[in-house]
């Protein structure tokens, strides 16, 4: 191997780690907070209409602030606007616990949610940018990333994090401050490794998302199915085992539906880059949880657990592939704003699915209706996955 080549080498690891750490912070500071809503209570006195706002704040600012994300990377760049995201990702994260105030913590949650959603158009167009020829790998590997920071933050906040701390929730919630802001300094000390020089081709002044494209909903309406069957499924998977009869099985079928998104995120480390531009991958991984939601309506017992753990399963292989759909369909310029309106449909489209399924339910009175609309997500999300057309040139070159 040459110098050149093992120069080149640690460079795209270096570049890939950063882009790793980066998907982290994307979830990192946000599940914190369920292990922390019984001190939340006890302190701040929530009811479980003030924990059900703070909850969805996040998807809220992910709807509101994703095109002005796309501002920013047309004024400062990719990295100035990851920087940027970062930054008041950490401070809404730690700020959250500077005052024992409800007020603050919505505050704070919208900054720190304004954070992540910046960053997210950023992260197309750096893969597109960095990774030209490995862009299914690269959005696999922010996507772990993202998943594992799920992971780490709702599982070590109560039994390792809280003790460390003298079991202080304002405390914890600057300790999860800290990977954010090192990330922030790594992104800032290996920019040059990460964040390539942008060539005519590919700067734009053009950031606001053009509506009137179809490719903006499409891939909007895709993105949104795959999201509200995350939410929704986690939202009412308690109350539908209750109702089913089967209130022991609510932790299980939770710990499925999650923790089989770890595995999946890693499989996609593998394929990413042979399935992001097949269309039958897309439409198979929705048809599958179409199957999984299904399943779970009509299953009892153990088949509850066993088809949420299907479910997360397909549901997570989805969101990877998702993810690239920009840096594959797009110009160059287009990433960023192209991006920018498919995270504001997808997210609106999330809340308005959590939102009806919930009214569903109320009106019915009926478990299967907070449930069933997910089946109708799958199968849209299949739908329009069946229209999307890849370039042979794009084929090709992602395929290496």
């Amino acid at each position: 191997m040459t110098p050149t080549s093992t120069s080149s080498s640690l460079q795209d690891f270096l570049g890939y780690a950063v882009l790793w750490l980066v998907g982290a912070c994307l979830r990192l500071s946000i599940l914190v907070v369920p292990p922390l809503l019984p001190q939340l209570h006890a302190a701040l006195a929530l009811s479980e209409g003030q924990v059900g706002l703070l909850s969805s704040l996040p998807a809220l600012m992910f709807a509101l602030a994703a095109v002005p994300g796309a501002f920013l990377v047309a004024r400062l760049g990719i990295g100035g606007t990851l920087l940027a995201g970062l930054a008041l990702n950490a401070l809404g994260c730690a700020a959250r616990g500077a005052v024992p105030s409800v007020g603050l913590l919505y505050a704070s949650t919208m900054v720190m949610a304004a954070g992540v959603s910046i960053s997210q158009p950023a992260l197309p167009p750096l893969v597109r940018m960095r990774f030209p020829r490995h862009v299914g790998f690269a959005t696999a590997v922010y996507t772990n990333g993202l998943l594992v920071g799920e992971l780490l933050a709702a599982s070590l906040t109560a039994p390792l994090v809280l003790p460390l701390v003298g079991h202080s929730w304002q405390a914890t919630f600057a300790v999860w401050a800290l990977p954010v802001v090192l990330t922030a300094l790594l992104v800032l000390a290996f920019g040059r490794h990460l964040i390539p020089r942008q060539h005519p081709a590919t700067q734009s002044r053009l950031w606001l998302p053009d509506w009137k494209n179809p490719l903006i909903w499409r891939l909007g309406l895709l993105l949104g199915g795959v999201n509200a069957l995350y939410f929704v499924a986690n939202a009412f998977l308690p109350d539908f085992a209750t109702a089913a009869g089967h209130p022991a099985l609510i932790e299980s079928a939770l710990t499925a539906l999650n923790l089989s998104q770890i595995p999946a995120s890693f499989l996609m480390l593998l394929l990413a880059g042979r399935l992001a531009t097949r269309r039958w991958a897309y439409v198979a991984t929705a048809a599958l949880s179409l199957l999984s939601v299904l399943g779970i309506l009509l299953s009892s017992d153990g088949g509850i657990v066993f088809w949420c753990a299907v479910l997360g399963f397909s549901n997570s292989i989805t969101l990877v592939l998702a993810f690239a759909l920009p840096s594959l369909l797009c110009a160059p310029a287009d990433v960023p704003r192209t991006s920018a309106g498919m995270f504001t449909v997808s997210y609106g489209w999330a809340m308005l699915v959590s939102i009806s399924s919930g009214q569903l339910w109320d009106w019915t009175r009926s478990p299967l209706s907070g449930i069933a609309p997910l089946a109708v997500c799958a199968l849209i999300t299949a739908a329009l996955a069946s229209t999307l057309v890849f370039a042979p040139a794009t084929a090709s070159a992602t395929a290496h």
